[in-house]
């Protein structure tokens, strides 16, 4: 697969990650070792060299599935993990996750189940309200010079924030949602990262599985499902989603690719990494083609004009997720 690197001071990276939130049990549904490990290890195969994860994924799951499965794989690829994104019952964010001690705590307990002695990529997966960000990136800072992580990142935060970050320690990457279905981020936030020489990966990149072909009603959310929560799963708003989904569908038919590979190829065109999640190791191998794909610059209009940015019908989350983003 194609690389590339991330910003100016980041790691080279394949073109296109592994998004390992669903590797957890219960995210979206359910999902066996056996078949997580099967996905990972269809990441690895395929050429992929991004795997990210993140503590609060299955409570620390996600985590120590990668350690046992990296095992003498660790050196194939570019580990990246996350801590502060721990919300309370009511799903606000935790005070103090950005505090320097915090940190410290978080990355030992990252690395302890990773089985590794270094992260290489370790972002703040919510700005903390109760820290600025300074103090955050200045513990950052220092791990890097222990060699306890590589780089640094940052999740969800605004050019403002991320403008604060760079001022202290170089940020190799930022992290945010970003698809055809949410393309907020162009308004301000890529601009903002190619200013300031900082890498982008889109998570959600196919728009929490809308742009995957397989959800069309709310029947085909299982009864544990999150997005059952979630607005742009909801009646009248899914219908709308959809339908933008069939006419990219159309298209990606037009070039012979799946919703999918079409979604997927026109973020890597953008210049972006994409972390796709599954736990079928033959989505992982076809998520993993489009990384190859070329798309020429009518087609990216076509499809651009087929999705513009006010297109997609509910909010990105609900109260609850919308006020642990820094905006």
């Amino acid at each position: 697969m194609r690389s590339r690197t991330l910003g100016r001071h980041g790691p080279a990276v394949s073109a296109l990650g592994f998004g390992a939130m669903t590797l957890a049990p219960r995210v979206y549904t359910e999902v066996s070792e056996q078949e997580a490990t099967g996905a990972l290890l269809a990441a690895l195969d395929a050429g992929i060299t991004l795997i990210d994860t993140a503590d609060i994924y299955g409570a620390g799951y996600s985590e120590s599935l990668i350690g046992r499965v990296l095992r003498g794989r660790r050196e194939e690829v570019v580990l990246a993990t996350k801590f502060g994104g721990n919300a309370d019952e009511r799903g606000r964010l935790r005070p103090g996750l950005g505090r320097p001690a915090y940190v410290r705590t978080a990355l030992e307990a990252s690395l302890t189940r990773l089985g590794t002695d270094h992260v290489d990529l370790y972002y703040l997966h919510r700005l903390d309200p109760t820290t600025p960000v300074e103090e955050t990136m200045g513990a950052l800072a220092e791990l890097v010079q222990e060699g306890k992580i590589r780089h640094a990142g940052l999740s969800e935060v605004s050019p403002a924030t991320l403008r604060r970050a760079c001022a202290v320690h170089p940020v190799a990457a930022l992290q945010t949602e970003y698809s055809l279905l949410n393309r907020a981020p162009e308004k301000e936030v890529l601009p903002a990262c190619e200013e300031l020489g900082v890498g982008f990966v889109a998570y959600s990149p196919l728009g929490r599985g809308l742009l995957g072909g397989v959800v069309r009603t709310r029947a085909d959310l299982g009864a544990g499902d999150w997005r059952r929560g979630n607005p742009r799963f909801q009646e009248g708003n899914l219908d709308r989603n959809v339908a933008l989904t069939d006419a990219v569908a159309a298209l990606a038919a037009e070039c012979g690719l799946s919703v999918a590979q079409l979604a997927l190829a026109w973020l890597v065109h953008r210049g972006t990494v994409p972390i796709p999640g599954t736990t079928r190791a033959a989505n992982v191998r076809a998520n993993a083609a489009a990384a190859e794909v070329r798309l020429d610059e009518e087609t990216v209009r076509r499809l651009e004009a087929l999705v513009p940015p006010e297109a997609v019908a509910g909010e990105q989350g609900d109260e609850g997720y919308l006020s642990r983003i820094d905006r």
